[in-house]
């Protein structure tokens, strides 16, 4: 009889002592195949099979593509790559980035919720953002199981909270008894009523696409309703998908995103603007007032004050920026010059 062998496992930010704890509470004959996901650069290489085959008993590998499914195996994302599965094998596949991560933990979470339905147990560990919301959403509709970290014992609580907000959780317990509860699950049989757990449509479709299945990537069907924003990675349209409660969108090559995911994607652009924007006015408030020093050292007062006068306007918005961008700027008890005394400008550059 089938049990929860299936353990679908994601974390971020903090997420590799959680994991470690994790594998150190699993005994060498739990009846289940652990997958795992880690956000990490695509640029530094992986080590982290090597740390969790050491943290417990289990043997740990970093997944490769068509590799079967073997109870008692850890399975570890490789950089770069989502890792997937199917009724047959592990998948792994350079597919388009969800949540600006690949690795992500819902196109994993997607696809075993989509091959093995209520033998599933999924969990989100430590880290930031939301990613693995949409995937535990997935997993209990299919009749999985879901479990999170504990919030207060995360390094970084902001997915297992998500989660609990979002998605309907079984179990939010502290990493030891996450570790307790697999292996309870692994031996509990899992009884499925035939049609009970249909398979969506958006599911299928989702999965497809982090598989790069052409079928999808070639056609022009799409998930959800079109919307006027683009995507923060490839600029094409977005289409807006209401998954319950969760607000989260596409776009037509395949990149996925929360509501949350994006404005902190937007937050990020508009302040990497406003540096931008800062380096340009220090720049051109400088040349003024060399211009300025020049012309006073010619005795022409008129140019000089007029470069001064736009050194000091240039000076002041620069200030309004550094403001917004560090708030505690100017409350050290200095003050930008005043307005009147445009030749403070070019005394500052002497």
């Amino acid at each position: 009889m089938a049990t929860h062998d299936i353990v679908v496992v994601g974390a971020s930010a903090g997420g590799v002592e959680a994991l470690i704890g994790l594998v150190a509470g699993l005994p060498t004959d739990v009846p289940a195949a652990i997958f795992i996901v880690l956000h990490i650069p695509a640029s530094v290489p992986s080590l982290l099979a090597k740390i969790l085959a050491r943290a417990g008993t289990l043997p740990a590998v970093t997944a490769e593509d068509g590799m079967p499914i073997m109870l008692g195996q850890i399975y570890v994302a490789p950089p770069d790559h989502h890792l997937l599965l199917t009724a047959a094998q592990v998948r792994v596949t350079h597919g388009p980035r969800e949540n600006h991560c690949r690795p992500a933990l819902d196109p994993l979470f997607r696809t075993a919720a989509l091959a093995f339905g209520p033998r599933v147990v999924g969990i989100v560990l430590s880290g930031t953002l939301n990613d693995g919301t949409s995937g535990l959403i997935a997993i209990k509709r299919r009749g999985g199981v879901t479990l999170v970290q504990d919030p207060a014992t995360a390094i970084f609580p902001s997915m297992p909270l998500s989660a609990c907000t979002y998605a309907e959780i079984d179990g939010c317990l502290p990493v030891p008894d996450l570790a307790a509860k697999v292996v309870e699950l692994a031996h509990t049989p899992v009884t499925i009523p035939e049609g009970a757990f249909p398979v969506s449509d958006e599911l299928e479709f989702e999965a497809k696409i982090a598989g790069l299945d052409p079928s999808v990537l070639s056609s022009d069907q799409h998930v959800g309703e079109l919307t006027s924003m683009s995507c923060p990675e490839c600029k094409g349209p977005l289409w807006e998908i209401q998954d319950g409660d969760l607000l989260r969108f596409r776009c037509r090559v395949g990149h996925a995103y929360t509501a949350e995911t994006i404005v902190e994607g937007q937050a990020e652009t508009v302040e990497d603007s406003l540096w931008m924007a800062l380096n340009t006015l220090e720049e051109s408030k400088e040349l003024y007032a060399r211009l300025a020093a020049s012309a006073q050292q010619r005795h022409q007062e008129p140019a000089a004050h007029e470069f001064a006068m736009r050194a000091h306007t240039l000076q002041h918005r620069a200030s309004r920026i550094r403001e917004l961008l560090v708030p505690d700027f100017g409350k050290n008890g200095q003050t930008p010059p005043s307005p009147l005394d445009a030749n403070a400008v070019i005394l500052d550059t002497e």
